[in-house]
């Protein structure tokens, strides 16, 4: 598996670039964010999804190791392949996408090119259900309804943080008196500290 690429920005096309590493160019499929930002012949790294099938083989990049997470993410939703993924991580920062299925925003969702109305919806569903299971399991009980710093913290991993921002944004919204005592409310408070980061 090829985790991650650094070096020298060769060709760029529509939708990729080429990252030259010791004499060989990897075509990476990058969001056009990454493009609009990123002149040939400058230096990069991109964290990497590395794609392997039986009749094909691709590279999707990413700036942050969260952006790369939230995509391994969305490819666990029924119907997003990598493409899908790609254009969903790329169309607004991180913590934008993931408290909008957090709060079952489906315009935002939407409003991404590819992305219907149905395959929001389930989007939505599935991960949000990945969020609650990842804060329960990293709890020591089930049934509490408070849900504990720990809780939080497990839940922002689940979407990619690291465990230095997700113990962060954790801690403030525990010790924030105005947001519920609830898992979802944690995590919500949570994604807002860090979309303001």
């Amino acid at each position: 598996m090829i985790a991650s690429v650094e070096g020298r920005v060769g060709a760029i096309a529509a939708d990729s670039l080429v990252i030259e590493v010791g004499g060989i160019g990897y075509r990476v499929f990058v969001a056009p964010a990454v493009l609009s930002i990123t002149p040939p012949g400058s230096n990069l790294k991109l964290h990497t999804y590395h794609l392997v099938r039986e009749d094909q083989q691709a590279l999707f990049g990413f700036r942050t190791a969260e952006e790369l997470g939230f995509f391994n993410l969305l490819l666990t939703v029924t119907g997003v392949g990598p493409k899908v993924a790609l254009a969903i991580v790329g169309s607004r920062p991180t913590a934008d996408l993931q408290l909008a299925i957090l709060m079952q925003d489906q315009a935002v969702l939407v409003s991404i090119p590819g992305i219907g109305k149905k395959l929001a919806e389930r989007i939505i569903f599935e991960l949000k259900e990945k969020v609650s299971a990842a804060g329960v399991a990293a709890g020591s009980s089930a049934a509490v309804s408070t849900a504990s710093e720990g809780e939080v913290v497990a839940a922002l991993q689940a979407l990619g943080y690291s465990l230095g921002e997700a113990r962060e944004a954790s801690r403030l919204a525990v010790n924030d008196a105005t947001v519920g005592a609830g898992l979802e409310e944690r995590v919500k408070a949570a994604l807002r500290t860090l979309l303001r980061d």
